[in-house]
């Protein structure tokens, strides 16, 4: 529960106990998580960590899945060598902490990775998709870069996010019902804003009693009733990368 003293419940799930299938790599100033589809593509998607950082295992279990899915899928440190946040660390300071960590100056970090992706690896088709600090994230960049051909933003954390409605490309934002961090009025006024305001492909959808990080941060072997969203969330995702990422 989010408190005077836990004022972001992000520490509620699990982490994976999971060996991940890729890569650690350099890109100019930015370490770099890469996960490479067994047949060449010319598709990509940049995937944006939450306040836990690049090496979250569950993370990068989304990067594979990706890979698996036939894209070439890369999980940048955003955070450039900053420390991510840890459970252990007093939330009361958290606020503090998340100053120094603006989802919408992450531009410089961008450019680097859309231009290693367009010239090192000829990928020709690009999206982006991002969790809680990340999915603000996302928010930014598919207001700001034509380049990202379709994004998804999984409960990004709509304060942190600019106050932009005018997208460039289509977007897919997915928020859990029971989210502490996001109310459901936020959400509310999110769409409706998009609505009046976007020119392009959206969607707005609330997955029924999931709480913040439900697609990323549950087990689904010990969360067997949350299962059935976890899935569909991430098909709902799959599909939408599909469907504009041509």
């Amino acid at each position: 529960m989010a408190n005077e003293a836990n004022p972001c419940p992000c520490n509620i799930g699990d982490t994976f106990d999971y060996r991940s299938l890729g890569c650690e790599i350099s890109v100019e100033h930015i370490s770099a998580y890469l996960c490479k589809p067994s047949l060449s593509a010319e598709k990509a998607v940049i995937v944006i960590h939450d306040i836990y950082g690049w090496q979250l295992p569950n993370t990068r279990c989304i990067v594979d899945m990706l890979a698996a899915n036939g894209y070439l899928a890369i999980l940048p440190d955003f955070y450039k060598g900053q420390e991510p946040w840890k459970p252990s660390n007093d939330w009361s300071t958290f606020n503090e902490w998340l100053k120094t960590r603006d989802a919408k100056k992450i531009n410089t970090e961008a450019d680097v990775v859309l231009k290693y992706l367009k010239e090192q690896r000829n990928v020709k088709k690009i999206g982006v998709i991002g969790f809680c600090w990340g999915g603000a994230a996302v928010h930014h960049l598919m207001s700001s870069y034509s380049e990202f051909k379709a994004g998804v933003s999984l409960y990004g954390v709509i304060r942190l996010a600019e106050d932009k409605y005018n997208l460039l490309n289509p977007t897919f934002f997915i928020f859990g019902e029971k989210d502490e961090i996001i109310p459901l009025e936020q959400v509310a006024e999110l769409e409706q804003k998009l609505t009046e305001h976007c020119k392009v492909d959206f969607e707005v959808k609330i997955y029924l009693g999931q709480t913040h990080g439900f697609v990323h941060r549950k087990r689904e072997d010990i969360n067997p009733k949350d299962k059935p969203y976890i899935e569909e969330a991430k098909m709902d995702m799959m599909n939408w990368l599909n469907r504009y990422i041509l």
